[in-house]
């Protein structure tokens, strides 16, 4: 059982790595898939926060937001950036972001901001932004200069 787990995750890790190695190709941000979902999920978190109490508008939907936009924004900038340690420093920030946000869902959960398929849903698109992000971390920092 767990062989063919792992079959399962090699083979969509290497799906992955196809589309990431296409991405790179491309000649906008906007084509990137991490990009795309990056921005999808900060659309999500925009959506979510509107839902928040009035005296979280200035604290927790503030930072959150922040962090939503700052995944995706850091993606397109290093998507141009022409070296290797120049692209990892900006998708670095990007997964730092994902993971800021990462908790900021877990605590709107913990304090009944959402419901709990609202929580799912955030944490469906967050963890496929990580995935891909992820895995431009990984091939960028095997391109070389």
């Amino acid at each position: 059982m767990g062989e063919l787990k792992e079959l399962k995750e090699l083979k969509e890790l290497k799906e992955l790595k196809t589309i990431v190695f296409a991405e790179m190709t491309t000649y906008s941000f906007e084509n990137v898939i991490a990009w795309q979902k990056a921005h999808a999920f900060a659309l999500l978190a925009y959506k979510t926060c509107q839902k928040f109490p009035v005296t979280e508008r200035y604290g927790l939907c503030d930072q959150f937001q922040r962090a939503a936009v700052s995944i995706s924004a850091n993606i397109a900038e290093g998507y141009k950036k022409v070296s290797k340690a120049d692209k990892l420093r900006f998708f670095n920030i990007s997964q730092g972001s994902l993971e800021e946000c990462r908790n900021y869902i877990l605590l709107v959960r913990d304090l009944g901001y959402i419901s709990l398929e609202e929580f799912e849903e955030l944490r469906f698109s967050i963890e496929e932004t990580s995935k891909f992000l992820n895995c431009i971390v990984k091939e960028s920092s095997i391109i070389t200069e």
